[in-house]
């Protein structure tokens, strides 16, 4: 009589389901090029952005958490690959958090602008302003900087 952990497995079977209308082939090497990413983007969405301590007991309220949290990631991923710099594609949440978020300033609302008043020297101006002139660059119709 065989035991189970005797028997050889002849086959490995794996699907890819898409929705995308691509032929086999792109299919399959666009889901080999993302191998590994996805635990790379869950790991942000937990430690980084609090999708990790969820807030309550409640399956709603934990829901909305959740979905506040993805919606920051998104932002910050569009943010990454359509504004800012090349080198900064592969940073994490928290570098991007250290050198453009949490920067001290002075917020000033004066005849229905809103502008943020920035440290003379600091090192990220000249990021933010190349940041303020990429988003403009998405609009037609540009934003007051």
């Amino acid at each position: 009589m065989a035991r189970l952990g005797d028997q050889k497995k002849l086959y490995k079977l794996s699907a890819i389901v898409t929705n995308r209308h691509l032929p086999e082939e792109e299919i399959i090497s666009w889901h080999r090029q993302r191998c590994g990413h996805d635990e790379h983007s869950h790991s942000e969405l937990k430690s980084a952005l609090g999708g990790g301590q969820l807030p309550s007991g409640d399956f709603g309220e934990n829901a909305a958490w959740w979905g506040c949290a993805v919606l920051a990631y998104n932002l910050n991923q569009a943010l990454k690959l359509l504004a800012m710099p090349a080198k900064w594609i592969g940073s994490r949440i928290k570098a991007i958090r250290l050198h453009l978020i949490n920067l001290p300033g002075r917020v000033i609302k004066r005849s229905r602008q809103l502008m943020i008043r920035l440290t003379a020297g600091h090192p990220s101006n000249q990021l933010l302003r190349s940041i303020c002139h990429a988003i403009n660059a998405l609009y037609e119709e540009p934003l007051v900087i």
